[in-house]
């Protein structure tokens, strides 16, 4: 197959989008296949979208690039949207309305969370499949990862690359005061991995600059909890980076965090059921952290599960769903033009 991705791989650590990139990228070309950055070949198979905001750094081709393209070029690519964004993450206001309009030119979607189905980010009438995200095992594993925590303090870690609140930093601050009481300290301490909010500081917290790599997988070891308080979280990679390390989850219940995290560890509402839920997984220790040994969530299961799906679909091409599709994205593709970004 040939293959066009539509986000530039960046150096250095810059989120789960990129760590997918060097994923699927990676995956496809040691099984033979042609990955390009642009749409300069006229014989694609497929094309993926990752991302509709072209200001974005790492877009490699926008909507309108991929509009012309199979309008003009070739009807028969497959054009692939993989949605795992949306405005009630950081509270934004334009992203939904950018994820359907790059939908429309999708002949398939691809959400990173079944969550995702239910918000006004795609066209519903559209052929869809779930594909979880995973983790590199080659620096995520259990490897030399003891799950002893007996006479000592239980140590809690998180790590986010985005600075953002809905982060859940209402959390972090909140266990962050917690361990001003020696009731709390003197059990528990709390590492950060990551970027900060503007003007957000701790004080009972150890920050870390960000990892990526073989650095936080060990650095991510190092610790017995996993904890994750995103709000609206579309997907994550962090949570799924710390349970393939073998830490139990303590997990808030919002967005897709219960789908990634439901078996492996305890949820959790918000500051007032925050301390029982840490009490409770703290108490099952043992249990929840040998049923880390299943987790199933690895890099290899979904860049697997992306390259069947683009080897079905190209044996379904369908003609009269491109037709379909060029009314379709043309109605929201000039709506988009009378608006400045």
């Amino acid at each position: 197959m040939r293959i066009a991705i539509g986000h530039k791989i960046q150096k250095g650590p810059w989120g789960g989008g990129n760590n997918f990139a060097k994923s699927i990228v990676s995956h496809l070309q040691q099984n033979g296949h042609e990955v390009f950055f642009d749409l300069k070949r006229k014989d694609l198979d497929v094309i993926l979208i990752t991302d509709p905001r072209p200001r974005n750094p790492a877009v490699s081709f926008n909507i309108s690039d991929v509009f012309r393209y199979k309008v003009f070029q070739n009807k028969r690519v497959k054009v692939f949207h993989r949605i795992n964004e949306c405005d009630e993450r950081k509270g934004t206001k334009l992203l939904n309305f950018r994820l359907r309009n790059a939908n429309a030119v999708a002949d398939h979607t691809i959400f990173v969370a079944s969550w995702l189905r239910g918000l006004r980010v795609w066209n519903h009438d559209s052929v869809y499949s779930v594909i979880l995200n995973g983790a590199d095992t080659n620096f995520f594993n259990r490897i030399g990862k003891s799950a002893q925590i007996n006479g000592r303090k239980i140590k809690i870690v998180t790590h986010h690359w985005g600075g953002h609140l809905n982060k859940g930093f209402d959390i972090y601050k909140y266990l962050d005061e917690m361990l001003e009481k020696n009731i709390w300290s003197d059990k528990f301490e709390f590492t950060y991995i990551g970027n900060l909010p503007r003007n957000f500081s701790f004080k009972n917290v150890t920050v870390v600059s960000p990892l990526q790599g073989i650095e936080l997988g060990e650095e991510l070891k190092k610790h017995d909890v996993y904890l994750t308080a995103s709000l609206n979280e579309p997907a994550g990679m962090h949570h799924v980076e710390g349970a393939l390390c073998g830490l139990p989850i303590l997990y808030r219940n919002s967005g897709a965090l219960p789908e990634y995290c439901e078996n492996y560890g305890v949820g959790f509402h918000g500051k007032i059921d925050f301390q029982d839920s840490l009490n409770t997984l703290v108490k099952n220790y043992k249990k929840h952290a040998k049923s880390m040994i299943n987790y199933p969530n690895t890099e290899k299961k979904m860049v697997q599960e992306y390259e069947a799906l683009f080897n079905n679909s190209l044996l379904e091409l369908n003609q009269t769903q491109n037709i379909r599709f060029s009314y379709n994205f043309l109605k929201s593709f000039l709506i988009s033009q009378l608006l400045i970004f």
